[in-house]
């Protein structure tokens, strides 16, 4: 969109603008400058390996780059002749998926984790050769407690003795050096490694209010640069745990299951928080430069951003009682009647700070982009994208009426275009109108609109006719409310109409078998509805089988095996276990598979659920559904830009504080998985499904957008390829399996008693 006033300028004008103080590093803010990135191009491709490549990791200075693979190799690469250094046969019997160099070692040692669910550990300065010759080292320790695929390292800044290791069977492992150089494998008569930092085994959440005691698979790990003592990890859940290591209890051992133990934080965005969907699960978390915020990265989801709350911090929290609020229409929010706050600006409109003028009127003018956006029904995304530079980037400098009008224009523009969770977005506007000019009909109409996106027709109703009662005249608030009566009325005549009145049929318990297309084909896909009508028996009480589903798919190389181009490779465990009532009785809210077991008295004690931190800012455009090992990361030594890989083959990057998308390049004829920035330099590598490792600077000659610094229009390009992305979002992992229902039409009418269906493979070409 020509003519769109964001903020952004050239070096030249930061230059003149800086302030001659030490205290700011103007090499810092430099090196990631928006004029700098949106001229990112591939400079230099590298080749050196045979297989995927899943983790690329940069050592301190910026003068290596080391690499792991498909292939069973780790890379080491020179970033000032951008030359294959070394190439290490690592041993590993499966793909490499993380790798890290270990601080304070000058660069000598490098750890590797894989599918064959090792940790090995490698000393550089024992190779005799350079390249691919004379490169097979023994590696220095091999630890092999972990039972399921390692999924990511963390080491700690000046620490040179141990290494931190997240694994998918739930543990997160902590191995020092100097304790010793190997364990026995996983399942040994003799093992007793007493390196479990955190066992979260029983630990997966379904929701919010739902205590943490489902099976839980670790996906990712980070350490806090600033504050070490600080753990981050995320997995098979929607929820991101915050620890604090000195507040955790002693290493143990793998043998003993232990309950979870309590975290610092849990990290949500409010509207996944209730939904217990299975596929929902984090694939990243990281840890901004500074420490004070975090990044999680969804599966079949987008990236979020939220802050590190300090003790006595709660601005950012919420709990289950909030969600319902959210959406639940009430003259009073939080306790505090809704009225118009006291004004930070003058009478006649202008705020009230000092040498802000020209700004304000930059954002009149970028609601007023936004506004015709909506009027036209056309450039929803650029229309929105100017919203959130006003509320994000300017929010604080514009008065309640200019923010409420611009918070009621981005709500319908979410409403209209319609992207995943748009919706959610557009309630919280709505939401923040109404505390800012409780009289507002528009605020009260698009709260409607968006109650009956999600099927929620009572408080979409209660919203309408709160709108009419405001804007009595309005013809367009008259057809809402008309639509929404139209649809309840629809609703009831529907469940008037089922037999028994919806009436749930009961089954003799402890007769009943399952069959497999019960429990596949029982998914609510990725539907955002909700009804309004009653939910099952089977919906508001326990399972009496305890089922344990464990399915993924992959076009990676995040599997312990070969794949062949486009083909879609997944692999499915079940277990089914059914209690008895005497073991239900015993068994209580800390579920099966050995977990922790309580008193009958403690059963009966009502979970509790935790204040859990919500988003700060979203990230959206990306596509990440294929893999289980896609990235998200702050660019540069500020953190001023987030980046992620994409299932399309493309990366991206947005400005952290608006959302802003700033630069697309195609990195990948696949999928993108892994952005790495470069520690000092403007420089970004990027990998994924290709065998080879892209090295981007900003050397465009021309400043945009898209790929290269391609002149010419770029958004209706844009436009197609999130578009395309956001419908490919639509498919989670077990939708992308089922619409090829002839794979599993000979699983589906076959039933399963008490056991196990091993795991299978399925192709998609």
């Amino acid at each position: 969109m020509e003519g769109v006033p964001f903020h952004d300028g050239n070096i030249h004008d930061l230059i003149a603008r800086r302030y001659v103080d030490v205290r700011h590093d103007a090499n810092h803010r430099l090196q990631m400058h928006s004029s700098l990135v949106r001229r990112l191009s591939q400079e230099r491709e590298l080749e050196g390996h045979q297989g995927c490549v899943n983790s690329i990791a940069w050592n301190s200075n910026g003068s290596l780059l080391m690499s792991g693979s498909d292939d069973t190799r780790i890379n080491i690469w020179s970033y000032s002749s951008r030359k294959l250094l070394h190439s290490i046969e690592t041993g590993h019997s499966a793909n490499i998926f993380c790798t890290k160099f270990v601080p304070e070692t000058s660069d000598e040692l490098v750890v590797s984790g894989a599918g064959d669910a090792e940790v090995r550990l490698f000393n550089l300065s024992r190779l005799s050769g350079r390249g691919t010759d004379d490169n097979a080292i023994s590696p220095s320790a091999v630890y092999q407690c972990h039972s399921r695929r390692v999924k990511k390292l963390a080491v700690e800044v000046g620490n040179p003795n141990v290494v931190w290791s997240a694994s998918e069977d739930g543990t997160l492992r902590q191995h020092d050096f100097r304790e010793g150089t190997s364990c026995p494998p996983a399942g040994s008569t003799n093992q007793e490694c007493r390196n479990v930092l955190l066992d979260l085994r029983c630990g997966a959440k379904k929701s919010l209010a739902d205590p943490p005691k489902q099976n839980f698979s670790l996906k990712s790990c980070d350490i806090s640069s600033t504050r070490p003592h600080l753990l981050l990890v995320g997995g098979s859940d929607a929820f991101a745990r915050l620890y604090d290591r000195r507040m955790l209890p002693p290493l143990t051992s793998c043998r003993k299951r232990t309950a979870p133990p309590p975290c610092v934080n849990y990290f949500c965005p409010m509207h996944l928080s209730e939904r217990g969907r299975a596929s929902l699960h984090l694939t990243h978390v990281a840890f901004s430069p500074d420490g004070e915020e975090v990044l999680l990265s969804y599966s079949g989801e987008h990236i979020y951003l939220m802050n590190v709350n300090h003790a006595g911090e709660s601005a950012m929290q919420y709990t289950s009682g909030d969600v319902l609020k959210l959406t639940s229409f009430s003259p009073i929010l939080n306790g505090v009647e809704l009225h118009q706050p006291a004004s930070n600006v003058f009478r006649n409109g202008l705020p009230k700070r000092g040498n802000v003028a020209a700004r304000f009127e930059k954002c009149r003018n970028l609601i007023e982009i936004a506004e015709r956006s909506l009027e036209e029904g056309t450039d929803y995304f650029y229309g929105i994208e100017a919203c959130n530079e006003v509320l994000d980037g300017n929010g604080c400098d514009i008065g309640p009426t200019l923010k409420h009008d611009c918070l009621c224009i981005r709500a319908a523009l979410l409403l209209k275009r319609q992207w995943k969770n748009d919706v959610h977005m557009a309630i919280r506007d709505c939401y923040s109108a109404r505390r800012l000019i409780s009289s507002s009909y528009r605020a009260h109409y698009y709260m409607s609109e968006a109650l009956s996106q999600l099927a929620k027709h009572k408080e979409a109703l209660e919203f309408a006719i709160a709108a009419q009662s405001l804007a009595p005249s309005n013809s367009q608030v008259a057809e809402r409310l008309e639509r929404v009566q139209g649809d309840l009325a629809a609703v009831e005549s529907e469940r008037n109409s089922k037999p028994n009145d919806g009436a749930p049929r009961s089954e003799p318990r402890g007769e009943r078998v399952l069959s497999l297309s019960d429990i596949l084909y029982r998914s609510e896909g990725n539907s955002d509805v909700s009804q309004d009508g009653p939910r099952s028996e089977r919906e508001d009480s326990d399972y009496d089988e305890e089922l344990e589903l464990d399915f993924e798919t992959s076009i990676s190389g995040d599997e312990e095996h070969d794949i062949e181009p486009n083909i879609v490779q997944g692999s499915l465990n079940l277990r089914i276990h059914r209690r008895s009532d005497s073991a239900r009785e015993v068994g209580g809210a800390n579920g099966p598979s050995g977990s922790p077991s309580s008193s009958s008295q403690n059963e009966r004690i009502p979970y509790q659920p935790e204040a859990v931190i919500d988003m700060k800012q979203r990230y959206v455009g990306h596509c990440n559904v294929g893999t289980d090992i896609k990235q998200a990361s702050f660019l540069g030594q500020r953190g001023e830009y987030v980046a992620s890989g994409s299932d399309d083959g493309k990366w991206f990057v947005w400005e952290k504080r608006t959302g802003r998308l700033i630069k697309m390049l195609q990195g990948d004829e696949t999928v993108v998985n892994c952005v790495q920035c470069h520690p000092v330099d403007c420089v970004v590598a990027t990998s994924g499904i290709d065998n080879t490792i892209k090295i981007w600077t900003p050397s465009a000659s021309v400043p945009s957008i898209v790929a290269g610094g391609a002149a010419g229009p770029e958004n209706a390009d844009i436009s197609v390829v999130m578009e395309s992305n956001q419908r490919r979002l639509s498919h989670n992992r077990e939708t992308i399996l089922y619409s090829h229902s002839e794979i599993l039409e000979h699983f589906r009418m076959h039933e399963f008693a008490e056991g196990s269906l091993h795991p299978f493979e399925c192709a998609q070409s």
